[in-house]
C-alpha cells in the first residue's frame, strides 16, 4: 500500500501540527506525566487517521467492455429513477455512493471512452447524504461517451467535511476504465447516471470498492434501420 499524492501536503501539515502541539505540552506541563501521555496517544491516533485516509491500496482492477465499474469505495445510498437536469435533461437511473472518512477516496473512471462534457460547480457543503447535495454542493460533472455511443454521467460531490475536489481530466480526453480521474478529501459522494433500463448489479446499503465492484451492465444501443 502506498500514500496518494494528494495527501503529501496534508500529512506534512499534520506532522508539523503534532510536533508543535507536543513540544508546547512538554514545555508547559513537563511535570504532568499523564497529560503528556494522553497527548502522545491522541497525536498518534490523529496521524494514523490522516495517513489511512490518503492510502492507495494495491488492487487488481475489473474491466469489461459493457461493464460499468464503481467509481469509488463506499456505501450505495441511492438507486432510483430521477431527472438529470444539467446535461441530459431527461429521466435517468441514478446510483449514488457515499464515501465516509474511513474509505479510500480515490475516484475511478466507471467506463472507457471520450470525455464529452466537464464542468466544475462551486457550492455549499451540505452533508453528502442530503438529496440537495447533488445540486447545491461543490461538485464536478463529467460525461464520458462509451465506444458504443452511450453517454454516462458521473458527478463528484463534496460533503460536510470535504473541502477540496480534485480532478485529472478535461473535455476531449480519452479515459480508461478503472483509472483515476480524481480525488475528494474527507467524506463525500459520487453519483452516476445511466440510461433507463440499465441492469444494475448493486443493492441499497451494499459496500463497494472503486475499480473493482461491477455497478451495472450497459445494453447495446438498438441499431437504427436505414430506410431506402
Amino acid at each position: 500500500m502506498t500514500i496518494h499524492k494528494e495527501g503529501y501536503t496534508t500529512i506534512a501539515v499534520s506532522l508539523l501540527f503534532i510536533f508543535v502541539l507536543n513540544a508546547v505540552i512538554d514545555y508547559r506541563f513537563a511535570d504532568i506525566f499523564w497529560l503528556r501521555w494522553v497527548a502522545y496517544i491522541a497525536s498518534f491516533a490523529l496521524f494514523i487517521t490522516v495517513l489511512q485516509f490518503f492510502r492507495n491500496p494495491s488492487r487488481k482492477f475489473e474491466t469489461g467492455r459493457n461493464l460499468v465499474i464503481c467509481p469509488a469505495d463506499g456505501k450505495v445510498v441511492v438507486i432510483e429513477e430521477t431527472t438529470e437536469a444539467e446535461y441530459f435533461k431527461d429521466r435517468r437511473l441514478q446510483v449514488s455512493i457515499f464515501m465516509s472518512p474511513v474509505n479510500v477516496h480515490i475516484n475511478r473512471n466507471p467506463i472507457s471512452g471520450v470525455v464529452k462534457f466537464f464542468k466544475y460547480h462551486p457550492g455549499k457543503y451540505l452533508a453528502a447524504w442530503n438529496p440537495k447535495s447533488s445540486t447545491e454542493n461543490e461538485r464536478t460533472t463529467v460525461v464520458v461517451e462509451h465506444e458504443n455511443g452511450t453517454p454516462v454521467l458521473f458527478r463528484q460531490i463534496a460533503g460536510a467535511l470535504a473541502r477540496r475536489i480534485v480532478w485529472y481530466l478535461k473535455e476531449g480526453d480519452q479515459v480508461e476504465q478503472s483509472k483515476e480521474f480524481g480525488f475528494i478529501k474527507f467524506g463525500s459522494r459520487v453519483d452516476i447516471f445511466l440510461p433507463i433500463g440499465t441492469k444494475v448489479n448493486l443493492e441499497l446499503n451494499q459496500m463497494v470498492k472503486g475499480g473493482i465492484t461491477v455497478l451495472a451492465e450497459l445494453a447495446e444501443p438498438v441499431a437504427k434501420l436505414k430506410i431506402v
